[in-house]
């Protein structure tokens, strides 16, 4: 399954996470992903694991994502270079600002400079993470781009109905990451247990199509084939309306289990 993104290219739906996954680990569990199916690989400058992530995907046809962190927005052009020379490409498909940290009064400057570096060639398309809305009109009013994705924190016990509708309304795709909510509590929860007890399917899985079925992006992590196929899986089948129903309804506005954009230490 494949989602158009606002420049006009293609993204695979579901992708794999890589965040936690150790550099010396990320080749073996980006093979073991391609060999299932998967064709979108998220990683990070931050996460370490650029070159493992890199050695995983040599000669495949994956979408690569990665992202500019923090103390880099001054020059995203040699960070960008730097995460090229890990991952052993000529361009990325997706380049993220990784938080606006807007104290730093930073993130409109690298926006132009990752507008620069796509239309550089170095990155095919363009877009931010855990940026509010705020954030987005800031660096669409200094460039008259706007950014192709949103990867934000996103699951069932925090749904990010507002984000999403402003996402949606300006032609941008949210991809959803900690998506099965880490696992503190999200797996266990019987209306997630009920519903795939209901299926003959695991937790993950409802919780991951649950995601697909809004049509989000979504790039669970994991290390092992046994979840990498699982998750891979939730692909195969659809929740029906009660389902959908009952998983909207476990919104939380105490939800949140990562970093807040606004008040967390990335700021």
């Amino acid at each position: 399954m494949n989602l158009t993104l606002n420049d006009g290219r293609t993204m695979p739906q579901l992708g794999l996470g890589t965040w936690q996954i150790a550099d010396a680990q990320a080749a073996a569990v980006v093979r073991q992903g391609l060999d299932i199916g998967y064709r979108l690989i998220d990683t990070a400058a931050i996460y370490g694991n650029e070159r493992g992530v890199g050695d995983g995907f040599k000669t495949s046809d994956a979408w690569i994502t990665t992202k500019l962190w923090n103390n880099r927005q001054g020059d995203p052009e040699a960070a960008l270079d730097e995460s090229l020379a890990l991952l052993g490409l000529d361009a990325v498909d997706l380049y993220l600002i990784h938080w606006p940290s807007p104290a730093l009064e930073n993130y409109v400057d690298a926006w132009r400079a990752l507008v620069a570096l796509r239309d550089a060639g170095k990155t095919r398309s363009i877009g931010v993470s855990n940026f509010f809305p705020e954030h987005i009109d800031a660096i669409v009013a200094a460039t008259g781009v706007t950014p192709a994705v949103n990867q934000i924190e996103l699951h069932p016990h925090f749904q990010q109905r507002e984000a999403r509708a402003y996402h949606e309304a300006h032609g941008i795709v949210t991809q959803s990451w900690s998506p099965i909510g880490q696992g503190k509590g999200l797996l266990d929860d019987e209306r997630i247990t009920h519903i795939a007890a209901k299926h003959a399917r695991s937790a993950a899985q409802v919780v991951i199509a649950w995601h697909l079925a809004h049509g989000l992006s979504v790039i669970p992590k994991a290390s092992g084939r046994e979840h990498l196929t699982d998750n891979f899986a939730a692909q195969d089948w659809t929740l029906d309306a009660d389902d959908m129903a009952a998983i909207d309804a476990m919104d939380s506005p105490d939800g949140r289990l990562g970093a807040d954009p606004r008040t967390s230490p990335y700021i």
